[in-house]
């Protein structure tokens, strides 16, 4: 386990709290403009907080004609992460309202987005799989960010109104996976309070330089990556996509003080080797978007010997909810942690607050936290409240306390299995067949049962050749009957090639229960 070692004083601007992001940008360029801000990590590439700086001005000069609108909805759609850090920033500065997009989005699914979303205008810098007459052709005005700075190439007005239905600096859709499609807006102060609140619980400085090989069009890498490293004052090294083979070459080459992590990628670094001394520097491994098994933990934790810092987050929250402590001897593995600047309640289904170690609904409360949805309707965006009586806001996921308050996550409410009546959580099966060290990714959904209702199947990928797959699923079987009780064991297992996963690794649980529905007429159903 890495020791702590000491942290100087926070930084902070002029007493200040939470600054907006034109007034961090400023205080950069004043006090330190040639500082290394983000670094692209497999190139080397650098952009300086004075350069950021610069494409600030560039934007809010260019403001009126992005948009028109005061409220005016801008794209991004970039596929270099540095251009994407700085556009971010740049565009919360100039005060647009911004949306960051997939750039590997095929061009309907993107013109798709453009529409829902509204949006005034698009930015790009020409490396999407959408071209610009693909982007202008769904209604919108499309500027092509460069060295240069920003410039006009298609134009085509959008009809409709771009005022939004509210304040807002960031947009970003919900998957609509566990329920309608939503627009979550988030407002400048909400984003930097939520960055200030993870830089003072991971005791982030200017001497700090983060790893973050996390896509920038989702809320982790943004406000966790990004925004916390601006409001640090620090660095950040950022890359277009997660490469095993080369990520520890780039941590050593950028001297990489913290990582920033989902579990999928914990899990694959658990089981490759990392030149000597790496490790040296890191102070901690931040793991979020995704339940970590404590197995995939213990395996990370005892190779590098550094330590890993589970957390929870969602959009509607501007990411961070809750979060283990900085002092690794006061983690619990498997727990999520204690919440940070954010009231966090387990209910039942009456709404009643449960004992502790009760499974219940996890709903949250806090200045970071939504109140709103927005919805698309005729081309108009309109609200949705988005919190129950007395602000709470359901999240859909089910947890525990323990006696000391710290929270377990169990699973989705929509992804528990129901057989015969007895409640199953995926991550408590997916946690057992994790601890076998060849296993390297598993998830457990319910299949329809004609007696039972459901029951529980689980696909795994694993480093084994495919003559020996059949021996590993025997021991998965025999690893589950030791560990879980008869209801509980899956009633299948498959090696799979592939599982399919969003761009932050997290698996598409819906994508899985329609693979396994195909797989039930060749199990007959025994009496």
């Amino acid at each position: 386990m890495s020791s702590m070692r000491s942290r100087p004083a926070l930084i902070h601007s002029g007493g200040r709290r939470n600054p907006s992001v034109r007034a961090l940008l400023a205080e950069r360029r004043t006090t330190t403009p040639l500082r290394t801000a983000f670094v692209e990590g497999r190139s080397g590439r650098q952009v300086t907080w004075g350069q950021i700086a610069v494409a600030a001005a560039d934007w809010t000069a260019q403001r009126s004609r992005l948009g028109g609108a005061p409220l005016a909805r801008v794209g991004i759609v970039m596929a270099d992460p540095l251009a994407v850090a700085t556009a971010h920033l740049a565009a919360l500065a100039a005060g647009v309202t911004v949306a960051p997009l997939n750039p590997k989005a095929p061009a309907d699914e993107l013109a798709g987005e453009i529409r829902s979303l509204g949006l005034s205008a698009v930015v790009t810098d020409g490396a999407a799989e959408a071209d610009f007459d693909d982007l202008a052709a769904a209604g919108a005005q499309v500027w092509l960010s460069g060295p240069g700075g920003l410039r006009l190439v298609r134009f085509r007005p959008w009809p409709a109104s771009t005022v939004s239905p509210g304040p807002a600096a960031l947009i970003m859709a919900s998957s609509g996976t566990t329920g309608p499609r939503k627009i979550i807006p988030l407002t400048e102060a909400q984003l930097v309070g939520t960055a200030t609140g993870i830089v003072r619980h991971h005791q982030l400085t200017a001497d700090d330089r983060g790893y973050c090989p996390l896509p920038l069009f989702h809320i982790n890498g943004l406000v966790v990556g990004v925004l916390s490293t601006l409001v640090a004052g620090s660095s950040l090294v950022v890359d277009s996509r997660f490469s095993r083979r080369r990520f520890w070459a780039i941590a050593a080459a950028h001297d990489v003080t913290w990582l920033n992590l989902v579990p999928a990628i914990i899990g694959l670094l658990a089981e490759t080797a990392a030149p000597a001394g790496v490790a040296d520097r890191i102070r901690f491994a931040r793991s979020a978007s995704a339940p970590l098994a404590p197995g995939t933990l213990g395996r990370f934790e005892g190779r590098y010997g550094i330590s890993v810092l589970e957390t929870y987050g969602m959009t509607e929250a501007a990411s961070q909810i809750a979060a283990n402590p900085i002092d690794p001897r006061r983690r619990r593995p498997g727990s999520v942690g204690l919440g940070v600047g954010t009231e966090i309640r387990i209910v039942d289904e009456t709404g009643h607050r449960v004992r502790p170690d009760t499974v219940g609904a996890v709903e949250i409360r806090g200045d970071h936290v939504i109140d709103r949805y927005w919805a698309a309707t005729d081309h108009r965006l309109v609200e949705r409240p988005a919190r129950r009586d007395g602000g709470w806001l359901t999240t859909g996921d089910l947890g525990r306390f323990d006696g000391d308050g710290f929270l377990y996550l169990v699973g989705r409410s929509d992804d528990v299995i129901n057989r015969g009546g007895e409640k199953l959580y995926p991550a408590e099966i997916e946690a057992v067949l994790l601890d076998d060290a060849r296993v390297t990714a598993a998830v457990v959904v319910g299949r329809r049962h004609p007696i039972v209702g459901e029951e529980p199947v689980a696909f795994v990928l694993a480093d084994v050749p495919p003559a020996k797959r059949a021996g590993l699923t025997d021991d998965l079987h025999q690893r589950c009957a030791r560990a879980l009780s008869a209801f509980k064991r899956p009633a299948d297992i498959s090696v799979a090639e592939t599982l399919p996963a969003g761009p932050t690794g997290k698996v598409r649980r819906a994508d899985v229960r329609r693979q396994a529905a195909l797989t039930s007429h060749l199990h007959p159903v025994r009496a």
